[in-house]
């Protein structure tokens, strides 16, 4: 989910592409401020998680949205690899 606003903000920036959080005893983790911000979460609000099995992907506004993103890049990285194959009798299959 890609947010866009005509007047810049700290919170629309993006954050750095990587960030540690810690897990206590009783699983809970907290978010970074600059994504709470920026998904419009500060209060309180759903994400979504899909387990990948060596990683997680996380999206806001919970799981149905967290399955159509993730669909939504494995078609874009499918179309990808597709267009980059230089066997016309190949890019029919």
């Amino acid at each position: 989910m890609v947010l866009h606003s005509h007047n810049p903000s700290p919170y629309n920036l993006p954050m750095s592409s990587t960030s540690t959080a810690k897990v206590s005893h009783q699983g809970q983790t907290n978010l970074p401020s600059e994504l709470r911000h920026r998904w419009g979460i500060e209060k309180g609000g759903e994400i979504g998680i899909i387990d990948l099995g060596d990683a997680a992907l996380v999206i806001p506004c919970g799981i149905h949205t967290a399955r159509n993103e993730l669909h939504r890049v494995l078609r874009e990285r499918y179309e990808i690899g597709v267009a980059a194959i230089n066997d016309p009798n190949l890019t029919d299959q």
